[in-house]
C-alpha cells in the first residue's frame, strides 16, 4: 500500500488496492462517480485526495485519515489551508455564458468533460465565458484550468448543484 497522502492522485490509490474504489464509495456516496469508466482514466489521473475530498464536500484531511486509518498509517496533523470557498463571486460572471455544458451528462455519455471544455475554450475569443453545470465541485478541472491560464469560479447553487464559470 502506497503512503497515503493529500496530494496522492486518485489513480495511484485506485491502483494500490483492488477494493479501493468501493472503499471510496463506502467511505462517501458522492465516489460513486468513480464506477464511470472516463473518470477512472481521466480525471482520476488529474485528481488527488485533497481535491476528491473537495468534489466530495468533506474536508481532504478527513478524507486522508479516514484511509490512512483503514491502512493502519499513521493519522495526520490538522490541515492548514481552509477549503471552504470564501471567494467573492467575479463580476464576470453576470455575463451570458458563450456555451454551456453539462459535465454529469458528458459522464453519463463516457465522454471526457475536460476534454471537451478544452476543445469549446480553443474556439473562443479572451473574454468569452464557459459555464460547466455538474452535480459536484469540480477541483481538478477547476484547477487544470487555473493552470492553463484560464480565470475559473465555481458557484454552488444547492449541495447538488454547480456551475463552474471558466473565462478565457
Amino acid at each position: 500500500m502506497i503512503d497515503i497522502t493529500l496530494d496522492t492522485k486518485i489513480a495511484d490509490l485506485l491502483n494500490s488496492h483492488e477494493d479501493m474504489k468501493d472503499i471510496l464509495i463506502d467511505i462517501n456516496p458522492k465516489f460513486k462517480k468513480l464506477n464511470n469508466p472516463v473518470l477512472r482514466r481521466t480525471v482520476a489521473k488529474l485528481a488527488t485526495i485533497k481535491q476528491a475530498a473537495i468534489v466530495g464536500g468533506m474536508q481532504p484531511l478527513e478524507l486522508v485519515n479516514i484511509l490512512r486509518g483503514k491502512f493502519d498509517q499513521p493519522l495526520i496533523g490538522d490541515d492548514e489551508s481552509d477549503t471552504k470557498d470564501t471567494q467573492e463571486a467575479p463580476k464576470w460572471i453576470a455575463q451570458e455564458p458563450k456555451e454551456s455544458i453539462n459535465a454529469n451528462e458528458l459522464l453519463d455519455q463516457e465522454d471526457n468533460p475536460l476534454a471537451k471544455s478544452f476543445n469549446i475554450l480553443r474556439e473562443f475569443e479572451a473574454g468569452d465565458i464557459l459555464s460547466i453545470a455538474s452535480d459536484f465541485k469540480p477541483q481538478p478541472l477547476m484547477d487544470e484550468f487555473e493552470a492553463k491560464g484560464f480565470k475559473v469560479y465555481c458557484q454552488e447553487i444547492t449541495d447538488k448543484e454547480f456551475v463552474t464559470y471558466v473565462k478565457k
